[in-house]
């Protein structure tokens, strides 16, 4: 059998990142940057006042009080906008609001709850050093400087800082476009009446949402019935407008296994037995230069192999790193029991609690629910996959293992919770470290 690591090898070995473009900013939004971004103006553009007050010099509110203010003409009313505001003199001061441009002349601004509020003279009962709520053009960027490097993933606030910088179109690795086509003649839309031996579509909508937390674009065909004639339309439909599908179903050694039928010898398709469980029967290759995976149709094994196969690949087509999902080790709280010779992922439940209840050192899992290939609620309740290495066939209980953290917010999670025992350098699905007990 071929090893996890062998197939995602292959994988990996056939993807790229898309090819590069310009991109608005809202199409941007989500996107990875293909080149260094460096910016086109300061920021900020001119010396501003960071809060409403009244711009002066230091020199002249220097002796203010609380019971002896300073007292200096207000001059001008400085609003934030376009325009230049005439010079500050000696012994005058300026209204002036948060973003307006400073006054040559003056190098401080007195905040208003230093003062009186006068409009046409005001009164200063506190010191303001140089320098006070000013913000000094180019403090935050200079011209030219390096503001997002190659490789960044677009958020908002990389956005906003785009839009600040005036770039309105930043050179992407475009999304890449996903299509997910699920078989079986069994299948039925969700909403719809089942009859009898019917069931539900339920995998090209978890891999279609798995897809799109990846960072795809996702067309979702609805399911294909078992028959070469109808797959195949499906499939050579949508090669021109993709950049990789995903499949579900028909890839074992059935009599209706219609994908496995179709695209064995097209392309460059291999179909393998991979030494894991759950998720044996495995498919990728290249169609018309298009990566086609081919996933089993169980549930559980479907959207555990999109995460251990698909997401890296996804990454790597976004011209992210390949890495996967996060990676952390834990201490096993239940006996375990694999099968020889296949890494074994099982749906694990993550908590910190001790035997007596109390919050405990190590970060604890215990197994979700049923593990079999079809059961989704086990899946659906997990945090983790749990990596039991192929030389293992029990697993004690306070062994320590790595697992694959699962669900967009899991950073966001461990974070929140403490959890110091992250292995931050090992990140992925590659191989799992030995038991440590």
């Amino acid at each position: 059998m071929t090893t996890v690591d062998e197939h995602l090898e292959r994988i990996l070995a056939a993807v790229a990142p898309t090819r590069p473009r310009r991109a608005g900013l809202e199409q941007a939004h989500g996107c990875v940057l293909a080149a260094d971004v460096r910016a086109t103006v300061a920021l900020p553009g001119f010396d501003n006042s960071a809060m409403d007050g009244y711009a002066v010099r230091a020199a002249d509110v220097a002796e203010a009080t609380e019971d002896a203010p300073t007292t200096l003409p207000v001059v001008d009313d400085i609003p934030a906008g376009p325009g230049t505001p005439a010079p500050l003199e000696p012994g005058t001061a300026a209204r002036i609001m948060t973003g307006a441009p400073l006054p040559r002349g003056a190098d401080a601004v007195v905040q208003l709850e230093w003062t009186d509020g006068g409009r046409e003279s005001v009164a200063v009962r506190r010191p303001a050093g140089r320098g006070l709520h000013i913000r000094r053009a180019g403090e935050d960027v200079a011209p030219g400087a390096l503001v997002l490097p190659a490789g960044t993933v677009i958020g908002s606030a990389q956005i906003g800082l785009l839009a600040a910088v005036n770039v309105a179109r930043p050179p992407v690795h475009p999304r890449p476009r996903v299509a997910v086509l699920s078989t079986g003649t069994e299948l039925v839309e969700v909403g719809s009446p089942l009859g009898a031996g019917q069931i539900v579509d339920s995998n090209s909508h978890g891999i279609a949402a798995a897809a799109r937390e990846a960072g795809a674009v996702v067309r979702r065909l609805a399911g294909v019935p078992d028959e070469p004639d109808a797959f195949g339309k499906a499939l050579h439909g949508v090669l021109g407008d993709v950049d990789a599908v995903v499949t579900t179903g028909g890839v074992s050694v059935g009599a209706y296994d219609v994908v496995k039928e179709v695209l064995t010898g097209t392309g460059s398709v291999r179909f393998d037995q991979v030494a894991m469980q759950p998720g044996k029967p495995q498919g990728f290759g290249l169609v018309e230069g298009v990566p086609i995976f081919t996933l089993p149709g169980n549930p559980a094994s479907a959207l555990i192999s999109f995460e251990l196969f698909v997401r890296p690949a996804l990454q790597r087509m976004r011209g992210l790193a390949a890495t996967g999902l996060p990676r952390i080790v834990v201490t096993v709280g239940t006996e375990l029991r694999s099968p020889p010779g296949r890494r074994t992922f099982v749906r694990v439940g993550l908590d910190r609690l001790g035997d007596d209840g109390r919050p405990g050192p190590a970060t604890v899992a215990r197994p979700a629910g049923g593990q079999g290939s079809h059961q989704l609620t086990s899946l659906a309740g997990a945090q983790a996959l749990l990596i039991v290495p192929e030389d293992v066939t029990e697993v004690p209980v306070g062994a320590r293992l790595s697992a694959l953290l699962l669900g967009a917010d899991s950073g966001a999670i461990l974070s929140r919770m403490g959890w110091a025992d992250t292995d931050t350098t090992d990140k992925g699905t590659g191989p799992s470290e030995p038991i440590a007990r």
